[in-house]
């Protein structure tokens, strides 16, 4: 004990003396970084809300007040009731819906799929085993979705904590661990968890320390402004370019860090962002909690997503599955400009909602299919967003008639008699990684969550979740692949069989968290006033996570709650496009009649040509001769032109200007008509029709 006290001494002492020596954020160094990275306007000042800007930058990371904020939803009714339609039921869509309802709204969610959560969903199949996409955990730093969950009273019920150790099992049965548990919090507890590990060789370990020693973490501990603006500057390099840089081992990538990463985001150190890495050490680091896990009693459905579906449903807000969009509507302005998002198209009869405020809650494959190219031609937040790539992930299940994890007992392993829920079976009850299989992360869900993935007389669940790796094969292949590797990596478990497997392929999950795509994540509120983005590619810290996805959400309702209101207010806004809508359909409506008049009156058909007589022996036209085209509308009336045979302009003009028409026809010969308010050059007012 005094060898590992000294040591755990020496090692603050090293990385407290590097702390003061790093250099200053944006000074030029070896390493390469982004340079321009910060935007002049920063996401924050384009909110409205003071509550959502408090969900971005430096203070977030520290802001345990987000949970109270988040367990208590706004804190106002608007004046206004707003009409809100919000495209995708994952996580982000349901609570901006819970805030939204909670403020007074009207909220109708449409999701494609027939059931709700996004990229956290689950479902049963025909035989009652519940079926997942991912293999889903929850981080002590999850601030919001905690609050989330205590707001809809299943976070004491429907989370289970798991002792605060991450373990990595390698070949063979041997195990190595990052174990936090110490009577010193963050950052001690954090340093001698990396100091102590086993999964490392002396060599690496020593290497490891120099690296983090000079990282922005250690600055963060005294400077955390300063760490983390080095933290965001580093998005254009990958995590072994930075590792490696200064001291960093490919041992220490192999061992520890990769499968660290694939957990994280699905691809390994040498393709995702350096900034994605050290963001997530970051918080491990700062807060003791952060690296804390829990996982739900059961399913995702069950645990998670149902309390908020009665939270909603309780508050009037209708949830329609099976339902996709199909297409935003919106106006625009004389250049095609897009400027106000009127409703969207539904459903496979493109039934057509309109909404006062629409909110697209899309994962980055979902948003790109539905954005109109209108918005990509004219706005480059939405360009942006075709940038983003996304990693496809198998998410494997396999049952077994005994306890895979048990390594030191063979009878108990064997043993799946008598009642053994409520996690009693045999085994490692925890989240657990491997650096010697093609699986990023697994656990024995009849351990984890035994309130539905246990089953009486039968032994684990095995969930484990593969990379692009392995997606291309057959799901059989995929179901032996995990078998082989769980043998290898848990000897014993040879002796166990299959009882039943399960394999769920998504090809577009994450957003690819490889370097530089930071910049490309869009900004929950856009340029079009009334249309807002959720999800967890979205700008915010958390990356692409369940707890990405409810902030996203919760900013999102804010600053909507914050703009629903005033002369200038979403629903103000509402009500003059509605009223000039209306205008316009009346001018039209008038328009028609006064052309029916024309024609009448000049004796022209139906048509693109005229009579016999429309012209002269030298071909000149003596009266227009095709039927007055539409050429615009105005505040004074609309303006209609007719065409000489030869091309040349010479029709009728009525109302064309915004106090009506002056003079008739813009022809050389200036031989049509005007109608304004009096009749000229003996036209006839029509009345309406």
């Amino acid at each position: 004990m005094v060898r590992l006290v000294t040591a755990t001494a020496l090692l603050l002492n090293y990385y407290t003396a590097h702390a003061f020596h790093l250099p200053a954020p944006h000074t030029p160094t070896t390493t390469r970084t982004r340079t321009a990275r910060h935007s002049t306007i920063t996401p924050a000042e384009e909110f409205t809300s003071e509550s959502a800007k408090r969900q971005i930058g430096n203070d977030a990371f520290l802001n345990q007040n987000l949970m109270a904020r988040a367990q208590n939803g706004p804190g106002k009714k608007n004046q206004e009731k707003l009409k809100i339609g919000i495209v995708g039921a994952g996580l982000a869509g349901m609570v901006a819906a819970m805030d939204l309802a909670d403020a007074g709204h009207e909220v109708e969610m449409f999701e494609l799929r027939p059931f709700v959560g996004g990229k956290v969903s689950s479902w049963k199949d025909k035989d009652g085993n519940h079926i997942e996409m991912g293999l889903h955990v929850f981080f002590g730093c999850y601030y919001n979705l905690f609050g989330i969950m205590k707001r809809t009273g299943s976070f004491d019920t429907e989370l289970r904590m798991k002792e605060h150790i991450h373990t990595f099992v390698n070949d063979g049965g041997t195990l190595g661990s990052l174990d936090f548990r110490f009577p010193i919090g963050a950052p001690v507890s954090g340093l001698q968890a990396f100091a102590r590990t086993e999964q490392l060789g002396l060599e690496d370990k020593f290497h490891n320390a120099l690296r983090l020693g000079t990282s922005p973490i250690v600055r963060a501990l005294f400077d955390f402004d300063g760490g983390m603006d080095m933290v965001r500057d580093l998005d254009d390099i990958s995590f072994t370019e930075w590792f490696t840089q200064l001291g960093g081992t490919r041992g220490s990538l192999d061992r520890m860090w990769d499968p660290i990463a694939y957990a994280l985001g699905f691809v390994d150190c040498d393709h995702i962002s350096a900034r994605c890495m050290l963001t997530i050490f970051m918080l491990f680091a700062i807060r003791t909690e952060a690296s804390v896990l829990r996982m739900l009693e059961g399913s995702p459905q069950t645990c998670l997503h149902d309390p908020i579906i009665k939270y909603l449903e309780d508050r009037g807000v209708k949830i329609n599955t099976s339902m996709g969009c199909r297409e935003i509507v919106y106006d625009t302005d004389d250049t095609g400009k897009p400027v106000r998002v009127t409703g969207i198209k539904v459903g496979p009869k493109e039934e057509l909602k309109e909404f006062d405020t629409v909110v697209c809650a899309l994962d980055v494959p979902g948003i790109k299919k539905v954005l109109p190219q209108a918005f990509r031609d004219h706005f480059p937040m939405f360009d942006n967003i075709y940038n983003l790539d996304t990693v496809p992930i198998a998410t494997v299940q396999v049952r077994f008639d005994g306890w895979v994890t048990e390594m030191n007992d063979e009878a108990r392993m064997m043993d799946v008699s008598g009642d053994q829920s409520d996690g009693r079976g045999a085994g490692i009850d925890n989240l657990l990684y491997s650096a010697d299989a093609e699986f990023s992360c697994f656990a024995d869900l009849a351990l984890t969550s035994p309130g539905e993935y246990y089953k009486p007389g039968e032994g684990s669940l095995i969930q484990a979740v593969f990379d692009e790796r392995a997606f291309e094969r057959s799901n059989d292949q995929i179901v032996q692949d995990c078998i082989d590797q769980l043998n290898r990596l848990f000897p014993s478990s040879r002796k166990l069989k299959c009882t039943w497997s399960n394999v769920v392929k998504l090809g577009q999950s994450l957003y690819r968290e490889k370097p530089g795509q930071d910049k490309f994540r869009p900004k929950q509120a856009t340029p079009i006033s009334n249309f807002f983005l959720a999800g967890s590619y979205t700008y915010q810290d958390y990356l692409d996570s369940m707890e990405g996805a409810t902030r996203s959400g919760l900013m999102v309702a804010d600053e909507i709650i914050a703009r629903a209101d005033g002369p200038q207010g979403l629903k103000a806004q509402s009500r003059m496009a509605e009223s000039s809508k209306e205008k316009k359909e009346e001018k039209k409506r008038l328009a028609g009649c006064v052309l029916e008049c024309i024609k009448e009156e000049m004796g022209i058909s139906d048509g693109n040509g005229a009579g016999d007589n429309a012209t002269d022996s030298k071909g000149k036209a003596n009266v227009a001769v095709a039927v007055p085209r539409l050429l615009s509308t105005g505040e004074g009336g609309v303006g209609v032109s007719t065409y000489y045979e030869d091309g040349e302009d010479g029709g009728a003009a009525i109302g064309s200007n915004k106090d009506g028409a002056s003079e008739a026809g813009t022809g050389p010969n200036r031989g049509g008509l005007s109608l304004t308010g009096t009749p000229l050059v003996g036209a006839r007012l029509c009345s309406p029709h």
